[in-house]
């Protein structure tokens, strides 16, 4: 099981336009709390976790917001260095393996995520575990989906399941990667092709905030589930 949890927290919001031009995409507001504070609440009510989120574009504002959260945060400087490379740049912080990653531009309404892939997390025919969403209830979503579930629960490239930024790894993989820039994408191939990638379907809604347009849609969506 778990006990430390990885917050992606670096990028530069581009898609949010001028929303981001004064601040991280992640302290931008959806219902009044800062799109961080959101993936914070489900680790909270998950229970006790050792949480690192990373961070490059205006880091100094994140380092501020997080410092009374008890979160550590992983510095990524010069360059940022996309999921990958950022998570294995957290590893020492992280102190775990394998490890719940969480991105920060999403809100939820529905089961814990975190609780959810714990659940269903069984290391010895799994290396990595992603939560996947239905592409009808995925809120504000612009594209199709990403991954379909086969009958053993293994992953396959194309169908309607939008992955939702939430998952177990486990990340020895990592290290075998010697660009210093990667995406997560690298080692989920490499789970694959071996039939160790599986995923997990969300039973909620999940809305991605990545746009503008997110903020609406995910402050009605949290106003429905009330």
């Amino acid at each position: 099981m778990p006990d430390a949890l990885m917050l992606f927290a670096a990028g530069f919001g581009t898609r949010m336009g001028a929303l981001t031009a004064d601040r991280p995409k992640p302290l931008i507001e959806v219902a009044g709390q800062p799109l961080i504070d959101h993936a914070l609440a489900l680790a909270e009510g998950f229970g006790p976790l050792r949480r690192v989120a990373n961070a490059h574009y205006r880091a100094d504002q994140l380092e501020s917001h997080l410092a009374p959260r008890d979160v550590t945060v992983s510095l990524e400087d010069p360059e940022i260095l996309d999921t990958g490379g950022g998570l294995r740049h957290a590893l020492p912080l992280l102190d775990a393996d394998p490890v719940f990653t969480l991105n920060t531009d999403a809100v939820w309404s529905g089961p814990n995520p975190l609780r959810l892939l714990a659940e269903t997390w069984d290391p010895a025919r799994m290396d990595a575990l992603l939560l996947c969403v239905p592409l009808g209830n995925a809120v504000g979503r612009k594209g199709g989906g990403d991954f379909d579930i086969l009958g053993d629960g293994q992953l396959s490239r194309g169908g309607d399941l939008v992955y939702t930024g939430a998952q177990i790894v486990k990340t020895k993989a990592l290290h075998a990667v010697t660009e210093p820039v990667f995406s997560l994408n690298v080692i989920w191939n490499q789970m694959a092709e071996q039939g160790r990638l599986c995923g997990l379907p969300y039973p909620g809604q999940w809305c991605d905030v990545g746009h503008p347009d997110g903020i609406r849609l995910a402050e009605e969506m949290l106003a429905a589930d009330v």
